[in-house]
């Protein structure tokens, strides 16, 4: 497609027709000769918002769908709403509404921009989310399809206040599932020979099915409910970035007991063979939640089918420690994520 918003054509047939989640709380979305969407009035509750950005996977075999592969920077259309949802869940908020703009390279066809689209629906209408807007251009500058997706929630009036600079010094650290599920899905997708050659057939898919366990919006949900005060969605950097960006942003130490970290046996051997640390592994899908009440709210998880897992704990002084067994080490402040050594 040439360089410019793409033609009015391209825009209804493969991008406006494409969207068909409704909700209630959307008066008017943006579209033809509409530039704003507008939210129904609420008296009640507070609006929360959130921003996913990144180069987005192309769902056809081209030249240019084929390099994507090969970076693990690049992110499928699905993952960046996901990781909106889960952000604003980790907020108290219930995920609404969602807005994208999407940058193409003249290579790309509208067959193409049809199939983000679909996916993006798709995975909207799965989290009852409604694009309301956003903007699709072309143009020579861009290299690879960029997306920017921005998320809006409604959190309820009296729900917890989840903000990460709330005192957490003394607060217990919960983490549900298990880290490097994300990575660990990327790894094994794209090593999947390789890791046939030492692995059974049913270790290797399972890892690379983990992208079934990207949402954290059931925990967070029953966290809200059971006395958790802070959240923080694990993501981009692993456990150990995450970790230290609650304590930095708090201004608060930390404790955490290395051993009692969740890992999967398929973690294990896909950062083995892959050559990374599990704990610096991008890691959607699990949670942190900071709690006075640990034991309660890891127990109202396990009922839900959770599992979840107290960690260490936040402290007052300011050193980030990391135990394990008889050693004691300084955690660092977050590194590169490990994903990009497998390149």
């Amino acid at each position: 497609m040439n360089s410019g918003k793409v033609p009015v054509n391209v825009l209804k047939r493969s991008v406006l027709r494409q969207l068909k989640n409704k909700r209630s709380e959307i008066a008017n979305s943006a579209g033809l000769g509409a530039d704003c969407a507008i939210f129904e009035p609420f008296s009640e509750g507070q609006l929360v918002t959130c921003v996913q950005e990144g180069v987005v996977e192309l769902q056809c075999e081209n030249d240019l769908a084929e390099a994507e592969r090969e970076d693990p920077s690049v992110m499928p259309m699905r993952r960046f709403f996901q990781k909106c949802a889960n952000n604003l869940a980790t907020a108290g908020a219930e995920p609404v509404a969602a807005e994208l703009v999407i940058f193409l390279p003249e290579s790309v066809e509208e067959p193409e921009l049809k199939a983000l689209m679909s996916e993006a629906e798709g995975i909207a209408a799965e989290l009852n989310i409604q694009i309301i807007g956003g903007q699709t251009r072309v143009s020579s500058a861009v290299r690879q399809p960029l997306a920017t997706v921005t998320g809006y929630g409604i959190r309820k009036t009296g729900a917890v206040q989840m903000d990460v600079r709330k005192k957490l010094a003394g607060q217990e650290i919960i983490i549900t599932k298990w880290i490097g599920l994300e990575g660990t899905a990327d790894l094994a997708a794209r090593n999947q020979e390789g890791l046939l050659t030492r692995y059974p057939a049913y270790l290797v898919e399972e890892a690379a099915a983990f992208d079934r366990y990207y949402s954290i919006l059931p925990e967070a949900a029953t966290a809200v409910k059971s006395g958790g005060c802070t959240m923080h969605d694990i993501s981009e950097g692993g456990v150990f970035a995450a970790l230290w960006e609650m304590a930095e942003g708090a201004g608060v130490g930390l404790t955490i007991d290395m051993k009692k970290l969740p890992l999967r046996q398929e973690t294990v051997e896909v950062c083995e063979y892959c050559n990374v640390n599990p704990y610096e592994l991008r890691s959607g899908g699990s949670l942190i939640i900071a709690s006075p009440e640990g034991t309660a709210v890891v127990e109202a998880l396990v009922a839900e089918g959770i599992p979840a897992v107290i960690v260490g704990r936040f402290t007052d002084s300011n050193e980030r420690l990391i135990l394990n067994e008889d050693e004691v080490r300084y955690m660092d402040r977050p590194q590169r994520d490990e994903i990009y050594k497998n390149v």
